[in-house]
């Protein structure tokens, strides 16, 4: 079973998770691209929406806490000596400057997990080249040069016009382990078509194969140099030479002598006789497992603005990328862990694959989506450390980050924040809207509002008015303070609406955060969910399952 953390990943990874116990780390943390990144909502006509929420900032500024930071990596007793010196000549070279922040913040981060990462696991740290070459410097000195295993090449799209240079297509993932002895499940890729009508050039009634020598070079006395149905290896300087794969394939035991195990291939029907009376043996494409997968993937497209499986959220990673990495270097039960979990691609993996999980990410909007995520596909609630638990967290969280509050509270009913472009200027009243299905693809429409403040019956008043002018079916009131008895009266006043089941619900509900905390819900008119009908994923198989998009957050 996985678990969700809401924190700094580097406080989590020292509090919470133990030395030596993660199987596999991916990470694909941001890259210092100097970038705003946001979130694109999908309206439910299946258009991109104007509106639009700052997912993250993928941008780090040398301040007092990367100075903090750099003098533990420098001067600290238990930093390696050769990180230490490392890090100082990158700061030295390069300044105080963004892209040291940003490397004295991975530094850092990166020792923790291999503190956590067991003797026989991998990382997979995800960058594009402006950082790599850095990281690379850093992870040497971390995992040491040995334990680096591959320089990963991900062609990320086919094409794209970078004025004045070369496209840009690709990412850089830096493939280490802790020790020599680690997990490795060899994976393999298709054939081209090419490869096949080159080697694979005849056919029978159970598919294309190819032929092979059943002798090989040099004589040998016994069983092997003997002739069989007039044909003399020794005669032309050979031997029999039976593959084990084929002994395998067709069950026969090492045991069992050459001659009786060339009958029973040619029983078997897999001994073609040339014309010259030369005995091959028939290796059928159905039964190869494809080309040894290499350090230059080319195979797996980006995630497309027409992908069943894109969320809206920036630098989503297809999921076939990391079902590939996790399938390579771990096995069912084992624990994966993503630091910088974003939109959940690597524990959607994890769980499809039968991997236990930690995610890891700094924003409510990052963890109510992959709460909602994995809750939808697979049906299973996720546990999340570090949210409020209480009236008093609710309170100190909305202090630390308003809007930190308001993303949590509005994940308190499934709903989904509004966007930056619909909020310029005046808020219009909305903070989150959910859809639910109401049949024949179409939604109830509700929108959602939330005051951390002091509360007052004008407040439902101009609630009420902006429901009717966003023509929604229904809203709701989220309060960290208590209502009052007006403001009870004031969303009576609103009326009434019909359920999916014909049954009468207010049309404006006020919810207060203690209600919610105790698992007092408003009524919904039906599961805000869009995916109530839609195909589940199965954990701990290789099965495709439902994909969601983020106006599905719920």
């Amino acid at each position: 079973m996985g678990k969700l953390y809401y924190g700094d990943n580097l406080e989590i990874m020292r509090n919470h998770i133990r030395d030596e116990s993660v199987d596999l780390i991916y990470l694909d943390p941001p890259f210092n691209s100097q970038s705003n990144y946001n979130v694109l909502f999908k309206e439910k006509s299946g258009e991109l929406s104007v509106s639009q929420i700052k997912a993250f900032g993928d941008f780090w500024h040398w301040d007092l806490q990367s100075s903090l930071t750099y003098d533990e990596l420098v001067t600290g007793a238990n930093m390696p000596q050769s990180l230490s010196k490392a890090v100082k000549a990158i700061v030295d070279l390069l300044g105080q400057n963004d892209l040291s922040a940003y490397l004295v913040m991975m530094a850092i981060r990166l020792v923790e997990m291999k503190r956590i990462l067991k003797k026989t696991g991998s990382i997979y740290l995800h960058c594009d080249p402006t950082a790599s070459h850095y990281l690379k410097i850093i992870m040497d000195q971390i995992f040491k040069p040995e334990n680096f295993r591959n320089e990963i090449t991900w062609q990320r799209t086919s094409a794209h016009n970078d004025p004045n240079k070369y496209g840009n297509i690709a990412d850089i993932i830096l493939f280490y382990t802790k020790s020599d002895d680690y997990t490795w499940n060899v994976q393999y890729t298709q054939y081209s078509e090419k490869y096949i009508e080159n080697f694979f050039r005849y056919q029978d009634e159970r598919g294309k194969y190819r032929l092979h020598d059943l002798t090989g070079p040099g004589k040998t006395e016994g069983e092997s140099g003997k002739a069989w149905k007039n044909y003399n290896p020794s005669d032309r300087g050979r031997h029999w030479g039976i593959p084990s794969l084929l002994r395998r394939e067709l069950k026969i035991p090492d045991e069992v002598g050459i001659i009786k195990a060339l009958e029973l291939m040619e029983k078997a029907g897999r001994i073609v006789w040339s014309k010259n009376n030369v005995p091959s043996w028939k290796e059928y494409l159905a039964d190869m497992p494809g080309v040894p997968l290499q350090n230059i993937w080319t195979d797996i497209p980006p995630v497309s603005s027409q992908s069943n499986e894109r969320l809206g959220y920036p630098t989503q990673k297809p999921l076939a990328l990391l079902e590939r990495i996790i399938q390579a270097s771990s096995n069912k039960g084992d624990l994966v862990m993503d630091p910088f979990c974003g939109c959940g691609t690597a524990i959607h993996a994890a769980q499809k694959l039968g991997r236990d999980w930690i995610g890891i990410d700094i924003t409510h909007l990052a963890i109510n989506l992959i709460r909602n995520r994995i809750q939808d596909a697979f049906r299973i609630t996720v546990e999340v450390e570090g949210e409020p638990k209480d009236l008093e967290g609710a309170k100190a969280l909305k202090e630390i980050d308003a809007f930190q509050f308001q993303w949590w509270a509005l994940s308190l009913i499934g709903a989904r924040p509004v966007g930056d472009e619909r909020k310029k200027g005046s808020d219009r009243g909305i903070d989150g809207v959910i859809y639910n299905p109401r049949g024949k693809g179409q939604h109830y429409y509700g929108i959602v509002q939330v005051k951390s403040g002091h509360v007052k019956s004008g407040d439902i008043r101009d609630f009420r008015g902006t429901i009717e002018r966003e023509k929604a079916d229904y809203g709701i009131f989220i309060t960290l303070e208590d209502p009052s008895e007006p403001m009870r009266s004031e969303a009576l006043e609103a009326g009434f609406i019909k359920n999916a089941f014909g049954e009468n619900i207010q049309r404006i509900q006020i919810a207060t955060i203690a209600d919610l905390l105790n698992g007092i819900k408003p009524e919904m008119p039906a599961r805000a969910s869009a995916f109530e009908e839609a195909e589940r994923e199965t954990s701990g198989k290789n099965t495709r399952g439902a994909n969601r998009t983020l106006d599905d957050m719920s």
